[in-house]
């Protein structure tokens, strides 16, 4: 029996087709769907391109094709679809990002044509919880991020962004995108921090959020104040917050090399349950 397959830039019509692709893996799909719950598949509000992968008519596998390059749910077949079409389009992205597994078939296929790349990060330890902190009293002092306060946030973000990817976000446009999205996630009330005479001592974001998870992003102490053990109660005190507010299920992503970050995360609950990994450009 012949298996027909076929890729093709996904529209609007095939959201339900999409949503449920996206849908059988909730937590390492949540910044996929998360988007794709705001804006569609219009190419122009989603930000990028959804291509469809399908094995006799059904959708099977899905890559987003954005600011980022994410395969999702995608077997070796549905990769090498992609990767083909990636390569023919030229790299538009910053950085691959996914599962492990795909995401370093990808790479294998992309390399020749899109390397080399600025730095890979092969094993970044998926990590999930569902409960709060048993053993971590949360620190009172972590609130939400008021809407004024984004010049006393900003520091704290750039300074995490630089630490963590190696760059700048405040190159090329001079941080104007970074910025409104940092706005974004105070105005959406998913930005927490620690704030003492007017500096960020300890912060973090709940970046993607759907009903079924959400994901931290952004955890940073300041270097002043690392080995004070003001991490543990900070993260215990956002993870209450995305429980109680946001979702049922926490995720983050760490990298293996950050071992302090993971002995935290651990610390307030999370286990590791899959791993992710990242191509840098």
């Amino acid at each position: 029996m012949l298996t027909q397959t076929t890729t093709r830039v996904l529209e609007p019509s095939d959201l339900d087709a999409a949503l449920e692709v996206l849908g059988r893996d909730p937590v390492a799909n949540a910044f996929v769907t998360a988007r794709v719950q705001v804006a569609g598949l219009d190419p122009w509000r989603l930000g990028g391109e959804m291509w469809g992968w399908y094995a006799d008519g059904i959708l099977t596998s899905l890559c987003y094709a954005g600011a980022n390059l994410v395969p999702i749910c995608a077997g070796p077949e549905a990769v090498r679809a992609f990767a083909d079409r990636a390569r023919r389009a030229g790299r538009r992205c910053s950085s691959i990002v996914g599962p492990s597994e795909p995401t370093a078939r990808l790479w294998r296929l992309l390399e020749p044509s899109w390397g080399p790349a600025r730095e890979v990060r092969a094993h970044q330890p998926l990590m999930v919880t569902d409960r709060p902190a048993e053993h971590v009293t949360p620190d009172p002092g972590v609130r939400r991020v008021r809407k004024n306060e984004v010049d006393i946030l900003m520091p704290a973000c750039v300074a995490m962004f630089t630490e963590e990817v190696g760059v700048s976000p405040m190159a090329g446009d001079g941080g104007l995108l970074y910025q409104a999205r940092v706005a974004e996630l105070i105005g959406s009330g998913r930005s927490f921090a620690r704030i003492e005479d007017g500096k960020v001592v300890f912060k973090a974001e709940i970046g993607a959020a759907t009903s079924k998870a959400c994901q931290i992003q952004g955890v940073w102490v300041d270097p002043a104040y690392r080995g004070q053990g003001i991490a543990a109660p900070g993260m215990a005190a956002v993870l209450r917050y995305a429980l109680e507010d946001v979702a049922p299920v926490v995720s983050l992503y760490v990298n293996d090399f950050n071992a302090p970050a993971r002995a935290t995360y651990r610390r307030v609950g999370f286990e590791e349950t899959g791993s992710f990994m990242s191509v840098l450009f």
